[in-house]
């Protein structure tokens, strides 16, 4: 029932065919490239291929993705200088200007693959960064690596709050008080802070990133449960069940809880793009894990210094953090109505 209320609404169903293309791209994409994540790309003559345009051939009847670049303030009596510019390199002139000494300037839009002599045949779909690495196998390997984090992170918010909240809301009380007063000083310390201190105590990597991320988030799913344990806890079904002498850990994780997973499971929902995101935020302020290995937030970093010259390496990862997002939050609205549809239904 839950699925098909789901499916019927379109931006869930759209929501969801985007997340599962990512996903997908972000597993089997690095493997569609010829070139390792780390590997520095060079021309037949040893020079490394550093900031190449995107190239992708299939796409050259639009217009879009097919290598070029301009050249900015050069002189144009050097266009007929092969061992500047090889043969068939120079496309276009634009912005012709003569200087006061009299010599020739412009804009030069060069085919950039011919120019740097790289090999016929050869392509890099997404370009390469100022070390001369793909960015495509980068930006599929870094989503999939900010995606394995915040899904880990996110277990882990799950199954540490959920027990913590399950305790304090089925037995209530002095635990109650004395859980989420505990609680509420761990949420009083800012997440960036506590974030920060975790990766400069662990050092950087995968690990200090997923602990980062879940140490403080556990705070809200375990406030959230021990609200739907307050909730159900007084039930009828939970009544009968204490009544034939049923043990609280049984209660707990086999009566009360399948019924209360509802918001759990959307709360979890919302709280992947907001791990993606902090992941990111800390990869950006140079936090992240450790180069060669990349993630979508230390694509991003790299890539600041070059937003004028090279739009496209900040802007793909960009919109890979933007689409995630997005799904993940038109996701978790669905599933907020469908669980409510289930609820009304039941009631």
């Amino acid at each position: 029932m839950i699925l098909k209320a789901l499916w019927q609404k379109k931006a869930s169903r759209g929501a969801a065919i985007l997340l599962l293309l990512l996903g997908l791209m972000a597993l089997l994409g690095p493997a569609l490239s010829p070139y390792s994540y780390k590997e520095q790309l060079k021309n037949g003559e040893g020079e490394i291929l550093s900031h190449m345009p995107p190239k992708i051939p299939a796409l050259r009847f639009l217009g879009i993705a097919q290598g070029r670049s301009t050249l900015t303030d050069r002189r144009l009596d050097y266009l007929e200088d092969e061992s500047r510019y090889p043969a068939g390199s120079v496309l276009e002139v634009q912005n012709r200007r003569v200087s006061e000494s009299g010599l020739a300037y412009g804009d030069v839009v060069v085919d950039y693959y011919r120019y740097m002599k790289v090999e016929e045949g050869r392509s890099f779909w997404f370009g390469t960064d100022q070390l001369g690495r793909d960015l495509w196998t980068r930006l599929w390997r870094g989503a999939r690596i900010s995606l394995l984090m915040a899904f880990l992170a996110v277990a882990i918010d799950l199954l540490i709050g959920i027990s913590y909240g399950a305790l304090a809301g089925y037995f209530g009380g002095k635990t109650d008080l004395i859980l989420m007063r505990i609680g509420e000083v761990i949420q009083s310390i800012p997440n960036v802070i506590l974030c920060t201190l975790l990766i400069l105590l662990m050092g950087r990597g995968i690990a200090a990133m997923i602990l980062a991320l879940a140490l403080r988030n556990w705070v809200e799913t375990a406030r959230l449960s021990r609200a739907q344990f307050l909730r159900y806890k007084n039930r009828e079904f939970v009544t009968a069940a204490q009544a034939l002498g049923v043990g609280d850990g049984r209660m707990i994780f086999r009566h009360i809880l399948p019924n209360a997973m509802g918001p759990l499971i959307t709360s979890a929902t919302l709280a992947v793009p907001g791990a993606i995101f902090m992941e990111s935020f800390l990869s950006f302020i140079g936090l992240g894990i450790p180069a060669p290995e990349p993630s979508v937030g230390t694509l991003l970093s790299d890539a600041q210094s070059f937003l004028q010259t090279q739009p496209h390496q900040v802007l793909l990862p960009a919109a890979v953090i933007a689409l995630l997002m997005l799904s993940f939050h038109f996701l978790a609205n669905g599933l907020r109505d469908a669980f409510d549809k289930k609820e009304e239904a039941e009631s």
